[in-house]
Formats: structure tokens, sequence, C-alpha cells
């Protein structure tokens, strides 16, 4: 009576276990898996998520650093652009300068027929009208000329070529003007010949 096909219970290992298991049981055993599940699903998630954090940290770093160098780039060339043009605005002006330095013994003439008080009046009119022309022109260009007789002295724009005595001027203001100066834009072009009153006893 011990025996049932030849097999004892111990033996009979062919059993479905989990069938014979109570409902509570194979409950418990369920949500337990299911959370391991879950912790498995929820790990691999954290471990992707990190990544993709990590990923574009790295990106978001890499186009802060290339908007850098692109702002350093285009501050570079703009301030190369300016140089250039500055370069080339002085380079125009220096050739002008050198153009108009050749035509001041011209001005210088025409002022020198101009004092002559005899002569036609109409070939005197024509010398006036084509020295004006040509103050016009250099004017154009940027050309004045330098304030001399009743200025104080300033030896950034005038020569003294005589200190004279007086009482009828203030000390070191120009009397009397040999030559006119002239100054192309903020360029000294030719310093104002002068005379400069030097009150006695000073």
């Amino acid at each position: 009576m011990g025996k049932s096909n030849g097999k004892t219970d111990v033996q009979n290992v062919g059993i479905d276990l989990e069938r014979e298991l109570p409902p509570a049981e194979k409950n418990e055993r369920a949500e337990a898996s299911t959370d391991m599940s879950r912790q498995t699903s929820a790990g691999t998630i954290a471990d992707g998520t990190s990544e993709i954090t990590t990923e574009l940290q790295k990106i978001t770093a890499e186009r802060d650093s290339l908007l850098d160098r692109l702002a350093r780039v285009q501050a570079e060339f703009e301030n190369a652009r300016k140089r250039a043009a500055k370069e080339q605005q002085e380079y125009r002006d220096f050739a002008t300068a050198d153009a108009i330095k050749a035509l001041l013994p011209v001005i210088d003439s025409f002022e020198r027929a101009l004092a002559i008080k005899s002569g036609s009046n109409d070939f005197r009119n024509g010398i006036d009208l084509i020295y004006k022309q040509l103050q016009d022109a250099l004017g154009k260009l940027g050309v004045r000329v330098i304030p001399a007789k009743g200025e104080p002295f300033d030896p950034h724009y005038h020569e003294a070529i005589e200190m004279v005595e007086t009482s009828d001027a203030p000390d070191h203001q120009v009397i009397e003007e040999l030559q006119r100066g002239y100054k192309l834009k903020d360029r000294l072009l030719r310093p104002a010949m002068v005379k400069v009153a030097k009150n006695p006893g000073k």
C-alpha cells in the first residue's frame, strides 16, 4: 500500500509544485517577480537617462565653446576691417596732403599778386576769381587756413620768425602774419610764419 504506480510521494518529482502552492503564496511570488521586473526596467531607464544627460551636457559645452570662438572671430574680423579702413583713409589723407603742399607756393603767389595795387581792374578781378576758386576747391578737400594775426602764439601751428617788443599787444600775441599756415583736417600742412609780441620787461 505505500506505493502508487511504483513511485513514492517523494520520488514523484513531476508534480507541478506551482499548482500546489496556496493562492496567497502564488500572488506573493507573482508580485515579487513583477517588482523585480520593474526594478530592472527602472534601473535600465535611469542608466539611459544618465547617459543622455551626460551627452547633452557635453554637446551643450561644445556648442558654447563654438559660439565663443565665433564671437571672437567676428570681433577680430570687425577690428581688422576698421584698421584697414583707417589705414586706407590715412593713406588717402597723406597723398592729398602731399598734393596740397605742392600747391601752397601757387597760393602764395596769388596772394602776393593780389597784394599789389597796380594793374588794371579787369586783370586784378580775374586773378581774384581764380584765387577764390582755388580756395574753394581746397576747402572742399578739408584744407583750412590757420588763424594767426591777433591769436595767442601756438607753437603747434605758428612758427615765430621774430619777437617784437611792444606794449600795443598782449605778451605772446601774434601781431603780424608773414606767410599763411594751412592744415588738412587735423593734419598740419604748414605752420603760419608770424611775428610775436613781447612786452618790455618780460
